[in-house]
């Protein structure tokens, strides 16, 4: 029997997971995460997707036919509870597999496309996104990479940039123009890009963190199949909204749920060692102040997430959508710049850059900045809100 052979019995369902996490992940895998180089902590996320995979805890909002189990919200959200209680490791390298892809083909791909690219995926193929080009971030339907139709394939030239993950992704969902003379959201179309395809050169974009998650892709001749066109050529821009569609939610759930771990272990560390920061009044004033705020943020999305289940318009969950997007990424930046004056320059000398067992301080304080351009910039978020879910004139 499978872990999700319980989803039906809530209290023995969340404590299979609980359980099996104890057993299956070792102690130590955060500290050798916080040790190891990017690689390394990719390779450990694909042996974690693995173990997942078999427990059917890998893709479980997916559909059955796929690879998915079926799990309704309500059971997705007591996984990612679970994951984020023990603070599992991050599957960052799996953002565009879990999301974005089955929100593409399974509403918009062929049946051929849907059992070619998915059953794989479930197992832990990796997929990237080639949608921003330099001047064609917010203004995606400005995007300029050209696509010409040669019989059966498709010759690419052009440029993507802050592509996540994709020096380790097998395949990239791509926007590209077909008809450069139409208006510019009439003339974007979706293909399916294996990252082996002669002509694409992959070149890794490093961080202020000295990370390097994104990378530039250089597209010279690449020839993709016509037969992995999604949906109808000049077409893509409808598809591309299904894709963006996918991109919140549940990851947004457990995402908020391992920050309020984190900052609950924070303070409790902080306690046991009597720092000197709890007898700064104004620092435990604006600690409990990011407190607060990330506890009305997990109360936004959870009411998102139920709202998303019962059914309501797809108008109103996403102006829900967008207003957690904009506080939550507001708040990552508070926190973040909080911790990096606590910590101060010792903090900052003795901390790893990166970590997923612990707040750090000037590095989260740093990353905290592109949370409030991915995804749809804030500015975008506040201009969604203001005209569509008040009705305010454009300008």
């Amino acid at each position: 029997m499978m872990i999700i052979d319980l989803r039906n019995d809530v209290p023995a369902f969340r404590s299979a997971i609980r359980d099996w996490i104890a057993q299956t992940l070792p102690r130590d895998w955060a500290l050798v995460a916080d040790r190891g180089t990017e690689d390394e902590n990719v390779a450990y996320q694909r042996w974690w997707f693995g173990e997942l995979a078999k427990q059917g805890l890998s893709v479980p909002h997916w559909p059955s036919a796929y690879g998915g189990v079926d799990l309704d919200i309500s059971g997705q959200m007591i996984v990612a509870d679970e994951m984020a209680r023990a603070g599992s490791p991050m599957l960052n390298v799996y953002i565009v597999t879990l999301n974005h892809l089955p929100g593409t083909l399974i509403p918009c791909g062929t049946d051929e496309q849907r059992a070619r690219y998915l059953p794989p995926a479930s197992r832990g193929a990796v997929w990237c996104q080639g949608f921003s080009e330099p001047g064609a971030g917010s203004d995606l339907a400005s995007l300029r990479c050209r696509a010409v139709r040669d019989g059966d394939h498709y010759v690419i030239n052009g440029q993507k940039i802050w592509s996540s993950m994709s020096r380790f992704a097998e395949h990239c969902i791509l926007l590209v123009r077909t008809d450069p003379d139409s208006v510019k959201h009439a003339g974007i179309s979706f293909l399916i890009m294996d990252m082996d395809t002669p002509g694409l050169e992959v070149r890794p974009i490093e961080q202020i963190d000295g990370q390097a998650d994104f990378s530039e892709l250089f597209l010279t001749d690449v020839r993709v199949p016509v037969a992995n066109l999604v949906g109808a050529e000049n077409d893509g821009w409808r598809v591309a909204q299904a894709t963006l569609a996918s991109e919140r939610g549940v990851l947004a759930f457990e995402a908020g749920e391992r920050r309020r771990h984190l900052m609950e272990d924070y303070y409790r560390e902080a306690s046991a060692s009597k720092a000197a920061w709890l007898e700064d009044d104004e620092l435990r004033r604006q600690f409990m102040t990011v407190l607060a705020d990330m506890q009305a943020s997990r109360r936004l999305i959870r009411d998102l997430l139920h709202d998303h289940e019962n059914g309501e318009p797809h108008a109103t969950t996403a102006m829900a959508s967008a207003r957690i997007k904009l506080f939550q990424t507001t708040l990552i930046q508070k926190l973040g710049d909080l911790v990096a004056r606590i910590e101060g320059l010792e903090g900052h000398i003795r901390q790893p850059f990166h970590s997923q067992r612990r707040l750090v301080g000037m590095f989260d304080y740093i990353n905290s900045f592109s949370w409030t351009i991915s995804g749809g910039t804030n500015e975008i978020m506040r201009n969604l809100i203001a005209e569509r879910g008040l009705g305010l004139p454009r300008g």
